[in-house]
């Protein structure tokens, strides 16, 4: 009698154990090499090794959503977890844009104190409007790469065929004179080798993987100033996350706290390597001053800044906001 009261309550035991189980899935659209998925890996398996019962699965290269079509999905528990950058869903909400806007961020130490902002915390407020929020605040950079000279400052564009990372990039380079291919990162290296391109903007990990190293004079790489900084955040449905046990949310936290330390670092390493890589391959390399930074700044004010504060009072403050983070 006393032996099946006992396995009674092992049972019962058990089957607590077993109902506060779950298993997350998480998508994002990179190669399992990608420095996103790596992030995305670490919290995956330093909740794994926390024995809360809580199992992250990844689903890496659009596997799961189309890259752009991430966003409303989360935000419809259609999927836990998503790696994401976040101006893509910057035609639902404005304020996005702002997380891929020139000048805003001019370093990555810049990038991680604008994490900690008042700025951040009222998009996290709109992103919980949305029953979205953020695990893993992260920023990526990017320079620009020219054909047969080297682009710094605003007047290097003049007259150039330039591809940009984003519309608010293009609109920034209109203003400094250039005119604008739009394209994908992939087409950089055919473009310029056909002379169709003669300067490019985008990520520094995009500038190696596609070897544009091959085809540029000159390289302007991230080091104190730099325009290009996307936010691309590891974020969560809110629902979620608040039906998860006490046990299971602080080993989620603490595994995120640990992964964006290291996102951070590697962004750095990646900004690095993409001028190293330039280097070692006879390219010049030419850094962009404070001066250079905030010509493009002012340019950017005139056209950027001035587009996207045609939204709404909202859009004026939050990019107020972000100008204020020193």
């Amino acid at each position: 009698m006393k032996y099946t009261a006992f396995a009674a309550a092992a049972a019962l035991f058990a089957g607590t154990i077993a109902a506060d189980a779950k298993e997350l899935r998480l998508s994002h659209q990179w190669s399992e090499g990608d420095v996103r998925h790596k992030v995305a890996q670490m919290v995956a398996d330093d909740v794994a090794a926390a024995g809360v019962d809580l199992e992250i699965k990844i689903f890496p290269s659009q596997s799961l959503f189309k890259a752009r079509e991430q966003y409303k999905p989360l935000s419809r528990g259609q999927v836990d977890m998503i790696v994401f950058p976040l101006s893509y869903a910057g035609g639902l909400r404005n304020a996005y844009n702002l997380t891929l806007m020139p000048g805003l961020v001019k370093n990555h130490d810049h990038a991680a104190r604008m994490n900690d902002s008042e700025f951040m915390g009222e998009i996290e407020k709109i992103m919980a409007e949305d029953d979205v929020m953020v695990l893993v605040h992260g920023y990526l950079a990017g320079g620009f790469a020219g054909k047969d000279s080297c682009i710094t400052g605003p007047e290097d564009v003049q007259g150039m065929q330039t591809r940009a990372a984003g519309k608010a990039f293009e609109q920034m380079l209109a203003g400094a004179g250039a005119s604008i291919a739009s394209m994908s990162s992939a087409e950089i290296y055919n473009a310029m080798q056909t002379g169709v391109l003669d300067a490019a903007n985008t990520s520094s990990s995009s500038f190696v993987s596609y070897r544009i190293y091959e085809q540029a004079k000159c390289f302007t790489p991230v080091g104190d100033y730099a325009l290009w900084f996307m936010y691309q955040p590891l974020m969560m449905n809110k629902s979620v996350y608040d039906d998860l046990t006490d046990e299971q949310r602080a080993a989620l936290d603490a595994a995120a706290e640990k992964a964006q330390a290291f996102y951070l670092e590697e962004a750095k390493r990646e900004d690095g390597e993409a001028r190293d890589t330039f280097e070692k391959n006879g390219v010049e390399i030419s850094e962009m001053t404070e001066e250079q930074f905030k010509a493009w700044q002012a340019i950017a004010q005139e056209t950027s800044y001035k587009a996207f504060k045609e939204g709404s009072e909202q859009d004026q403050k939050l990019l107020d906001l972000a100008l204020s983070v020193e």
